[in-house]
């Protein structure tokens, strides 16, 4: 790694975009409710998102987030032919495993800014230096800060090769363990299967193949939870991704013009996603919602980030195209079940996919694993990572 290589970088809004941001939200057009239903059911409810959007213009201060962002060592570099941008936090510890953790939608890398601290300098915390990661987390290609107007568009497969670049040839990492959810667990997936020479281990809280609510003859009644669990959600939840899917475009003008229909739209996510009994508050507070919204909107990738569904409805590599072809994850991998996650995959799917290495049944926790519980994320990560101890050669 050379110091050319990588340019420091820290966030800096513009105040005339913070100011933007306050009129928009003073000005904004509320539309009426369907009278009737229960709170939530059609989507946003009006009542939380009037409160959530007078904090937000009136008493959420984006500065004091971008300072805490800031606390983190970032950095871009050039991979896949765009400007990636990226933490990284070199580990504290005799042998400090290189980590590259891969986010989703709609998260971003903040969603793993309560755990990056914990992986990269465990004895601050109260845990073995043993332990120690030195960890990457990129915005994924089309997010956040890896995002500029007009930018070409990455799939999986190209996102994948990107990393391999930012971690073998950039930070000089030719080996790591690769860790990711949603989208993250599709890229996770793929470099493990095409770049196996690079990945030590792969670390899953999704399983990232097609969902079949056929049932084989006599199922057993976690099967039959399965195709119930998956039949709910072709139902009443994968209507997002028909639409970040087909018509991506026209989706994108309303989110990016209206702060608004911004937090609505991602808000409703963290609600239905996590762990949080239908509370989303119980889960995150209001500064740590509207900074993940926030990202979203100062950077203006919302769009962008609906270019992986767009590829998914278009041919785009996933997992399930490598398992048809008889195949599966070799590279030893770890699985972690968090009960409130969007579909709970049975062991016996993810055991026909990957080389499972390490299973963990978690008490609680929902889609946004490291951000709802990073305590348990973090504990998992290391038990999964101790086998690999000392042999990240090259690392």
């Amino acid at each position: 790694m050379t110091d050319s290589a990588r340019k420091r970088f820290a966030i800096d809004v513009s105040d005339e975009d913070v100011e933007d941001l306050r009129r928009r939200l003073a000005q904004v057009r509320w539309p009426d409710e369907a009278p009737g239903p229960t709170p939530w059911a059609q989507g946003s409810d009006l009542a939380y998102m009037k409160e959530l959007i007078a904090y937000w213009r009136d008493a959420y201060d984006w500065r004091a987030q971008e300072r805490a962002l800031n606390a983190m060592s970032q950095y871009t570099a050039r991979a896949g032919g765009i400007d990636v941008h990226f933490v990284h936090e070199v580990g504290e510890g005799p042998d400090p495993i290189p980590l590259l953790l891969t986010h989703g939608w709609p998260g971003s890398f903040y969603e793993f800014s309560k755990v990056i601290p914990l992986l990269s300098d465990p004895g601050r915390h109260g845990g073995d230096p043993g332990d120690a990661f030195t960890v990457v987390a990129p915005s994924l290609p089309g997010y956040a800060f890896s995002f500029s107007s007009g930018q070409r568009r990455l799939d999986i497969s190209d996102m994948a090769a990107a990393f391999v670049e930012l971690m073998a040839n950039v930070l000089g990492h030719p080996r790591f363990i690769a860790a990711g959810s949603d989208w993250g667990a599709r890229l996770t997936a793929r470099l493990a299967c095409h770049h196996a020479d690079h990945v030590i281990g792969a670390y899953l809280t999704t399983l990232p193949i097609r969902r079949d609510t056929k049932l084989p003859p006599n199922p057993t009644a976690e099967q039959q939870r399965y195709a119930e669990r998956v039949e709910a959600w072709q139902r009443e939840e994968r209507g997002y991704t028909e639409i970040q899917g087909t018509k991506p475009q026209t989706l994108a003008y309303a989110l990016t013009d209206s702060p608004v229909g911004l937090a609505a739209w991602i808000v409703e996510k963290f609600r239905s996603w996590s762990d949080c009994g239908g509370d989303v508050e119980r889960r995150f507070t209001k500064d740590e919602l509207l900074t993940a919204v926030s990202i979203y909107w100062f950077t203006g990738a919302i769009g962008s980030s609906f270019s992986l569904y767009w590829g998914r409805l278009h041919g785009m590599w996933d997992l399930s195209q490598h398992l048809d072809n008889g195949a599966r994850i070799e590279v030893p991998t770890g699985f972690v079940d968090f009960p409130g996650e969007i579909i709970r995959t049975p062991r016996a799917i993810v055991e026909s996919a990957v080389n499972l290495q390490h299973w963990t049944t978690m008490p609680r926790g929902g889609h946004f694993a490291a951000f709802e519980e990073p305590e348990l994320f973090v504990d998992d990560l290391r038990a999964f990572a101790r086998r690999f101890r000392g042999h990240a050669a090259g690392a």
